[in-house]
């Protein structure tokens, strides 16, 4: 093995505010969701309300987080907390599968179509929203 061995310690210290900000993010985006998931559950061969709401407004916030990270001076720590944390503990596109799966199962395939197809193109949508209004109200 080649290096100093202090310089993987060193590398692994200097990633401590980026872990501990992910993490923190991700604790706050997934009670976030869970609180919103028990307050307006989706009963079973419904339409899945509730996360296509988290799905699409995160994927906005994602949009806006780019151009503030990308084109607006911030905090080197806002992208993995909001970002990663934040939004990738908030946004849930393994429920977003299980769902379909169950609108499948229970016999409800064009609704699972119109969930899968509706969810992809609305969030994708979301993220040009995210970018275009943020862009217009910074002066971009």
């Amino acid at each position: 093995m080649s290096g100093d061995p202090g310089t993987a310690t060193t590398t692994r210290r200097s990633q401590v505010p980026v872990v501990a900000a992910v993490a923190i993010g991700g604790g706050i985006g997934a009670l976030a969701r869970y609180e919103l998931a028990t307050t307006w559950p989706t009963a079973p061969g419904q339409f899945p309300w509730t996360t296509f709401f988290v799905n699409v407004t995160g994927c906005f916030l994602i949009g806006v987080l780019m151009v503030l990270v990308t084109e607006v001076k911030v905090h080197h720590l806002v992208r993995p907390f909001l970002g990663v944390g934040v939004l990738g503990g908030f946004t849930t596109f393994s429920t977003y599968t299980v769902e379909i799966h169950g609108l499948l199962k229970a016999g409800s395939a064009g609704m699972a179509l119109a969930y899968l197809g509706g969810t992809l193109l609305t969030a994708g949508l979301a993220v040009l929203a995210g970018v275009a209004v943020t862009r217009l109200l910074a002066g971009r």
